[in-house]
């Protein structure tokens, strides 16, 4: 074989590559939107169980098709501190299980022999998916031919990388010099290194199969290459963690640590086989369960390695955590608490879409019980003129309009991500009108508190019966509020119903505020300077009570 032959084959693998990574690409981003809602409901259900942390970076992984993508997500949540190191080092597990249905499709599309190819048949889905994808008008058909689309791409993708190696074993110097790569940590680095450059360890795996069924490389290489990529697919959660807080860098550690314990633990009881059963070797044996088969045999190892794995290391997890937090101690510029940040979401949430959406809407609720505080406190300086809690409330206010700020930024960005569903979207453009709205009711917060600084400075206060009637009024706005948080959560119209009714109320209450002051006026009770006070207070409240229902009521545009 010749050098443009040789140079053809590269090209061809590279193809191959390109074509499956996209493939995978275009799986996952459409799996996630048509399952947004099911992972919205797993991650709901994270709790301190280990099997239950596993079962759902499971299911998720193999939902979404990317072990990174379940990776990243869980960094994003230990960052959020949505979840605990334990908690994620279980979902991590999971998704080292779930990856494995990847090579597992892989192998399946590789048998036919002299019949009709699975992989000309899977690889036709493509064409099919396409049509789905151009010629329907209905979202969630467009989403199923992404779908279909995408698998079909892994089998195209697939044959071009079986056909460059094929092309490569015919060359007897190629062989030569894989043949006389034996030495198994090598082996293991190769597999790391190569799947780091990649960043996905389903093409090395994938790589691996065609090799060993084209007879490029033997079984238990082929072994070998798939343990370094289980060391060497840490890259992204290295590089998301590592660009995060502290809890993030050591979620992406775990994740490191974890993977090289199953290698090394995998590498040493190989060693032992070998050494007490005479030559006994992995390959030796998964040939001898999977016989004629050997694409079915590195995958079964595949699954074979990560579940062992698992059942090693969830007795030991927190072990694991402790040891990792000794690693990478708390030291001070661990704690940013003290600076205004998002809580809930982050830029790793990106690669799950549907499950950002789902952090946005609790950090649009975090914002919105940031400005009710200020509320409360400013109707406390108001009515007490104790000013002890100003500075606590101008922090707040600042917090408020970082997050007025950075959540526009970042709905923004994230309304440009895939994998959202249309319901997703319709939601998103909601959220720019919220947070305004809740960054209003914090100024008209900072408003009352203005009106105590000038009734300190004429030494002024207002009545016991105006003091009376603000406490009621302020009841009136956190019974609302309670229904607005209920129905912006939950999506329920029955609160907002309940919403809507105290809302109504709270205008009439201020109606009847106003009255009673020019009753008061007149009798002499109420003097005009604190009286221009109370009425721009009971103003300002009636403003917050519209803006909270303006919240409450967005639930209207997604039903």
């Amino acid at each position: 074989m010749d050098y443009i032959s040789i140079f053809t084959a590269i090209l061809t693998l590279l193809s191959g590559i390109g074509v499956f990574l996209i493939a995978c690409q275009m799986m996952s981003s459409n799996l996630e939107s048509a399952s947004s809602d099911r992972l919205k409901k797993l991650f709901s259900k994270t709790s301190s169980s280990k099997l239950l942390g596993v079962g759902i970076g499971t299911v998720s992984t193999a939902l979404i098709q990317s072990s990174g993508a379940t990776t990243v997500m869980t960094i994003g949540f230990v960052n959020a501190g949505i979840i605990s190191l334990f908690q994620a080092a279980t979902l991590i597990y999971g998704a080292n299980i779930g990856t494995t249905v990847t090579a597992q499709i892989v192998a399946l599309g590789m048998f036919g022999g002299n019949s009709l190819s699975t992989t000309v048949i899977f690889s036709a889905l493509t064409g099919i998916g396409a049509f789905v994808m151009l010629f329907s008008k209905k979202s969630s058909l467009k989403t199923a031919g992404g779908i279909i689309t995408g698998f079909g791409m892994l089998f195209v993708g697939l044959s071009l990388m079986s056909g460059s190696m094929e092309s490569f074993a015919a060359l007897d110097g190629v062989k030569s010099f894989l043949a006389s790569i034996r030495n198994p940590i090598l082996l293991v680095l190769i597999g790391a290194l190569l799947t780091a450059i990649i960043q996905s360890s389903s093409v090395m795996t994938s790589i691996a199969l065609a090799m060993v069924v084209t007879g490029l490389i033997t079984l238990d290489q082929g072994i070998l290459l798939t343990m370094g990529s289980n060391i060497g697919s840490c890259i992204v959660a290295i590089l998301a963690g590592f660009t995060s807080g502290l809890n993030a860098r050591r979620t992406a550690l775990i994740h490191l640590l974890f993977n090289l314990s199953g290698v090394l633990l995998f590498m040493l009881a190989g060693w032992l086989i070998g050494l007490l059963a005479n030559g006994v070797s992995y390959g030796s044996l998964f040939a001898k369960f999977f016989p004629g088969a050997p694409q079915t045999q590195l995958a079964m190892f595949h699954t074979f390695f990560n579940t062992v794995t698992v059942a090693v290391m969830l007795p030991l997890t927190t072990p694991l955590v402790n040891f990792v937090c000794k690693m990478l101690p708390d030291g001070r510029t661990a704690d940013t608490s003290d600076e205004p940040h998002l809580h809930y979401v982050s830029e790793n949430l990106f690669k799950t879409a549907p499950i950002a959406v789902q952090q946005t809407k609790r950090e649009i609720l975090r914002m919105a019980e940031l400005a009710m505080q200020n509320v409360d406190r400013s109707i406390r300086i108001v009515t007490t003129l104790d000013f002890s809690e100003k500075e606590v409330f101008v922090k707040t206010e600042d917090e408020i309009d970082y997050l007025n700020n950075a959540l526009v930024d970042y709905v923004v960005r994230l309304s440009s991500q895939r994998g959202l569903s249309q319901d997703d979207r319709v939601y998103l453009s909601t959220t720019f009108r919220s947070v305004r709205d809740l960054e209003r009711i914090g100024d008209y917060a900072e408003n009352i508190v203005e009106y105590a600084d000038t009734l300190a400075a004429q030494s002024r206060h207002f009545s016991d019966d105006a003091l009376y009637e603000i406490s009621q009024l302020r009841t009136l706005l956190f019974n609302l509020y309670d229904c607005m948080v209920k129905a912006y959560r939950d999506r329920d119209f029955n609160a907002l119903s309940q919403a809507n009714q105290i809302e109504e109320q709270t205008d009439d209450y201020t109606r009847m505020m106003e009255e009673n002051h020019i009753a008061r006026l007149e009798k002499g009770i109420c003097v005009p300077v604190v009286g221009a006070q109370y009425l721009a207070l009971s103003s300002n409240a009636e403003r917050i009570a519209d803006h909270l229902i303006n919240v409450a009521k967005s639930i209207r545009a997604h039903i």
